[in-house]
């Protein structure tokens, strides 16, 4: 009768364990793209370059081509695509015939750069990202590179 018992508690016992040692990470929700984002002109040490609604820097990648993003998933990491559920507003000297987004994947374009944050720019204002690997710059308000550090 013990025999048959243990048997029989076998299957739960070993589910349990599997279930305590086995435990599939939690997946983290991706933070949804905003609604409606502006782009917009401000000044800096570069002199007057765009930037989001909330005064961060915004980058352009030199590998881009025809309004198209180059940056694969690792590049994306460290340079994130600004994107836009709905609209991307030009405010504040930002040219409005520049502005667009790329459709498929509703990331913001400015003339023909996609735009990116990067992440070693932590407040407003930061332009840590200019010039890195001679790659990466801020944008004029007349859709250029500005390649000045």
């Amino acid at each position: 009768m013990r025999a048959r018992m243990g048997i029989l508690l076998l299957p739960a016992l070993l589910a349990g364990l599997a279930a305590c040692g086995n435990e599939a990470p939690q997946a983290t929700p991706q933070q949804e793209a905003p609604v409606n984002v502006e782009v917009k002109i401000a000044q800096s040490d570069l002199g007057p370059i765009l930037v989001d609604q909330t005064g961060r820097t915004l980058y352009a990648f030199t590998k881009d081509e025809n309004k198209s993003s180059a940056c694969d998933a690792d590049c994306i990491a460290v340079w994130p695509a600004l994107t836009a559920q709905s609209t991307v507003d030009a405010k504040g000297g930002a040219d409005t015939k520049l502005v667009s987004k790329i459709d498929e994947s509703s990331q913001a374009v400015y003339g023909k750069w996609p735009l990116y944050y990067y992440v070693g720019d932590q407040v407003a204002g930061d332009l840590n990202g200019q010039g890195v690997d001679d790659e990466w710059f801020a944008i004029a308000p007349d859709g250029k590179l500005v390649k000045k550090s």
